[in-house]
């Protein structure tokens, strides 16, 4: 995925109200971005880190900058996390089509934000008259505590937990039911549930697991000129 317009470096001053970040540009001007992200943001959110913002060019948006990239301490080599949850559905559209991730392939039709459930909508729907139908749950990941293993959720999600709930019933319908972890961030080969922030959630994921959902997870690399999928990561 390639930012339509080049980012513009800024630095961080907070993030706060969940979906504000005020940040100071180079030429030293304070504005407020459109923070798009409404978790807790462990260890993405530092004051003084350095980060990217899109610009838009919408005369009737409140805010014309929104929060894309931060850069996070990584030993010697500091790694570029994207913190905006609007862009792993389209990412993992753009995984399926190119043919990375590969245990995906082989659908005639890929939908996006089809109602299924109860009064939910699936990210992504692949369907082909030759298979059952495969409902793709997509979750952002950014959330590190430990070295190369990511976590998710970074803050407790009771729709996450449903989400789980209504893969499950689509294999007792017969279908294909894939969560895919989407991880923007490139200095990772493990995830893992964070059980000790969301215990409901680790219960539902065990049972979903159980229950022959698929859990996929992969990585990102990341540029301040695009977001694009790295390499697959093992789901512990």
């Amino acid at each position: 995925m390639q930012f339509s317009q080049p980012l513009i470096p800024a630095r961080l001053m907070k993030r706060y109200k969940r979906f504000l970040a005020d940040a100071e540009l180079e030429n030293g001007d304070v504005i407020t971005a459109h923070c798009a992200n409404p978790g807790a943001m462990l260890g993405v959110k530092e004051a003084g880190s350095k980060i990217w913002l899109s610009e838009s060019t919408n005369p009737k948006r409140k805010l014309k900058y929104s929060w894309e990239l931060i850069e996070v301490a990584n030993g010697k080599t500091p790694t570029i996390v994207g913190i905006n949850t609007a862009h792993p559905n389209k990412l993992v559209e753009e995984g399926i089509l190119t043919g990375e991730i590969t245990e995906l392939q082989g659908y005639d039709t890929l939908k996006r934000e089809v109602k299924y459930g109860t009064n939910s909508r699936i990210d992504i729907l692949l369907t082909d008259p030759q298979k059952k139908n495969c409902y793709v749950e997509v979750k952002n990941v950014h959330l590190v505590r430990k070295k190369k293993l990511a976590e998710f959720p970074d803050s407790v999600t009771a729709r996450g937990a449903k989400h789980l709930h209504e893969l499950c019933d689509m294999i007792k319908e017969g279908h294909r039911a894939v969560m895919v972890f989407l991880i923007q961030r490139n200095d990772v080969q493990q995830i893992d549930i964070a059980s000790d922030i969301d215990p409901n959630y680790n219960t539902a994921f065990q049972m979903a697991r159980e229950n022959g959902v698929e859990m996929l997870a992969y990585k990102c690399k990341l540029t301040p000129q695009s977001i694009n999928i790295a390499a697959p990561v093992t789901v512990l």
